[in-house]
């Protein structure tokens, strides 16, 4: 089947990378928009027993979603061959469980809502929490991140490095990496009030005279890394970088960010900035998707992708 790889609107800005690499232009499609915003995506070429990628990052505002929903209904209904959602940042996906009563558990209606609208198969970058690929009852493709930050540590080339989980939930998420490294894992138990409100937070560990990189999935109001950056460098560390595949960065994340500890944030480009910092160093996932893309085609390996495996 011939490779057809299409973007929405406001992942434009990687998937042109992501056809680049993979050696082909994107699809031909048109966003037309109603009076009152509704929208409509018009695929302007054949795909008709076509393997299809849709590039599309549920980000903030839900348009994003319905976008995505739209464009896979739209080739299903013109006989596309086989479709993949093709999303690096998979949006509420902190949304995965009930931690108090009458919440909706988010990350499994935006599962069923991308089967409904016709996904034969998921690709995305680092969940939240591994267990949400339970929610698809189809292929799902879960890339690691690792495959792109663990190349450029190596490259910095810091000495007596330890690695910090910013909380007690992604302690294992931390210790892969100081698991590759051979080295030391501390762990910052933090206590919140409410959502994006760090109240209180305790080191446990020992990084005096350490190079500490803080690892997360995702930065949002970056509240909780600047409160690890602190703590730490007030426990006698040297440094302190953070790894976050997602740059979410919202409210005052900026702001924050610029007057914290850290020497540095390196993210993923999953997401755009908003605008560009001093701090802030963005590495592409171009060239990783299209490798995974070309690899589900062709039926080989997607784990070989991920460095250590």
């Amino acid at each position: 089947m011939e490779v057809k790889i299409f973007s929405g609107e406001n992942s434009e800005y990687l998937a042109s990378k992501i056809a680049d690499y993979y050696g082909h232009r994107l699809g031909d499609k048109t966003l037309f928009r109603f009076s009152d915003g509704e929208m409509q995506p018009v695929i302007n070429e054949s795909v008709r027993g076509s393997y299809v990628f849709f590039v599309q990052s549920t980000f903030a505002p839900s348009e994003n979603l319905m976008e995505l929903l739209l464009m896979i209904d739209a080739v299903k209904r013109a006989s596309a061959g086989y479709v993949t959602a093709v999303i690096p940042f998979y949006g509420y996906a902190r949304q995965d469980r009930k931690d108090k009563p009458r919440v909706p558990i988010s990350a499994k209606l935006i599962a069923n809502l991308i089967e409904a609208a016709g996904a034969d198969r998921i690709m995305t970058m680092d969940f939240h929490a591994d267990q949400i690929q339970g929610f698809f009852d189809i292929p799902v493709d879960h890339l690691k991140s690792e495959a792109i930050f663990i190349p450029y540590l190596e490259n910095e080339g810091l000495d007596n490095v330890i690695f910090a989980s910013p909380d007690v939930g992604g302690v294992k998420r931390a210790r892969n990496y100081a698991k590759y490294f051979r080295t030391e894992l501390v762990i910052c138990d933090k206590h919140r009030e409410k959502a994006n409100h760090v109240a209180e937070m305790t080191l446990i560990g020992e990084v005096k005279d350490a190079n500490v990189i803080l690892v997360d999935d995702l930065v949002d109001t970056a509240g909780t890394l600047c409160k690890a950056a602190e703590i730490l460098m007030k426990e006698g560390a040297k440094s302190v970088r953070a790894i976050c595949t997602h740059p979410v960065l919202s409210g005052k994340a900026y702001a924050n960010i610029e007057a914290s500890h850290l020497q540095e944030l390196i993210v993923c480009d999953t997401i755009p900035l908003k605008k560009k910092s001093t701090k802030i160093k963005v590495l592409s996932t171009a060239k990783l998707f299209a490798k995974a893309i070309r690899n589900t085609h062709e039926h080989r390996s997607i784990s070989a992708l991920f460095v250590g495996e």
